[in-house]
């Protein structure tokens, strides 16, 4: 396996990014990418070819996450999803009880 160059920096929200892209932001081969979005644990804007598939700076933030969770407790794809998505719906209660004051 060769190495690879990360990329960091700002994605704007209305930015997309290529599989290879969003690859190369996680520092992952985009086989990675590919089977987390066709496993459904991954977004991506669907296009017929995987080539063009588009990533939003959402799924950025969740690869990353999801990659942190399998490489930091060697978990499986599904096992980080689920992690993953509990820990987004812990910050989006946490949000809600702020937004009413309860926090």
């Amino acid at each position: 396996m060769h190495e690879m160059t990360s990329i960091s920096g700002v994605l704007l929200d209305d930015a997309a990014l290529t599989l290879e892209e969003l690859a190369r932001a996680c520092n992952v081969e985009p086989e990675w990418v590919v089977r987390r979005v066709r496993a459904g644990i991954l977004g991506g804007q669907p296009a017929i070819q995987v080539t063009e598939w588009r990533f939003r700076s959402g799924d950025l933030l969740r690869a990353r996450r999801l990659l942190r969770v399998e490489r930091d407790f060697d978990a499986n794809e599904d096992v980080a999803a689920l992690v993953v998505d509990l820990g987004d719906e812990v910050r989006r209660l946490r949000a809600r009880l702020h937004a009413l004051g309860l926090d």
